[in-house]
């Protein structure tokens, strides 16, 4: 049996101009960290000569199929033709957080399936290929309207500044924390579920037909990447962090109606006037976690404030997708 994980992610700055529709124009750039959650897949043998079926598949229902084109789970039908696996293995997936909640799960499942199915085979991928065949899958094989910055935090891990060229021409650069800034960081997180979910192909299609007329501001997103990097590496206060997400919330809201939603809207002022200095929806927009950037002595008054709802912890610079179980 194979097992593989892949994380999800928390995107801070520049998400919007991960999409090729933006960075073949003049690339983008994401300041963005994979952080302990995680979608699960195991591979195993499956001895269809002993069955009336040759492959067996489990998500949130199960699947039992002759041949691979039966398979309605448009991800595992897929990756599955791709890897060239067409009987006797059966698929599991389990994961740490649901779907469609803003942090990147949907891609992190892609990139462990395809880790787990090229494991299977005794084959290798490096950190970046396995990202670029997600990309592929994702985009060209299932025609979604997603970005690239969720496949390449799920395939390579960590803490980063991803700077976007083409889908098959991504550059990495680690953020330099160390265990004591992290710290600080991970102490002024808050973050907390809005109680809606959404797909974020569907938030995103609205946003893609407005690319030319939010250029100016996907411009500035981008550079609030870079200028993220710069106050996490140069030791300035992590206020001047909070505010450069409040701002750049600001600039997201602006791309399209959709971003927000009036009870969203209520959540984050509600997180303002408990002391938080910024924060941004995770994820493409319209639902799904909201993360408020707070010091560490308003927290307890933000857990009062948003009392009944769930929350979230997390580590930040997770490690990419590996096999934990062969």
């Amino acid at each position: 049996m194979i097992i593989s994980r892949a994380p999800v992610r928390i995107s801070f700055f520049g998400g919007g101009t991960d999409y090729p529709e933006f960075f073949r124009q003049e690339g983008g750039a994401v300041l963005a960290t994979a952080v302990d959650k995680y979608s699960y897949v195991t591979a195993s043998p499956f001895l269809s000569h002993l069955f009336d079926y040759s492959i067996r598949i489990s998500y949130r229902q199960a699947e039992c199929v002759k041949t691979v084109n039966e398979i309605e789970h448009s991800v595992y039908r897929e990756c599955l033709k791709l890897c060239g696996l067409t009987r006797d293995i059966e698929l599991h997936n389990v994961a740490d957080l649901p779907a469609f909640t803003g942090l990147g799960s949907s891609s992190a499942f892609t990139v462990s399936l395809l880790h787990a199915l090229h494991s299977f085979k005794g084959e290798f991928l490096t950190p970046l290929e396995l990202a670029y065949e997600a990309i592929h899958v994702e985009r060209d094989l299932l025609k979604d309207n997603v970005g690239c910055q969720d496949q390449t935090l799920a395939a390579v891990g960590g803490f980063n500044l991803i700077e976007f060229r083409t889908e098959t021409d991504i550059v990495i650069r680690r953020v330099p924390l160390s265990p004591a800034r992290q710290r600080e960081l991970e102490s002024h997180l808050f973050i907390v579920f809005s109680g809606v979910k959404r797909k974020a192909a569907d938030v995103v299609a609205k946003q893609l037909k407005r690319v030319g007329q939010n250029h100016a501001t996907l411009q500035r997103m981008r550079s609030m990447a870079y200028e993220g990097y710069e106050l996490l590496t140069t030791g300035r206060p992590l206020r001047h962090f909070g505010e450069l997400l409040h701002r750049a919330w600001e600039a997201k809201r602006s791309l399209d109606g959709g971003v927000s939603t009036d009870e969203i809207d209520e959540f984050y002022q509600r997180g303002l006037k408990a002391g938080a200095w910024g924060g941004k929806l995770l994820g493409a927009g319209g639902g799904g976690f909201l993360l408020l950037f707070a010091p560490p002595r308003a927290h307890a008054t933000l857990k009062k404030v948003f009392a009944g709802q769930q929350l979230l912890q997390v580590k930040l610079n997770a490690p990419g997708s590996q096999i934990i179980y062969s």
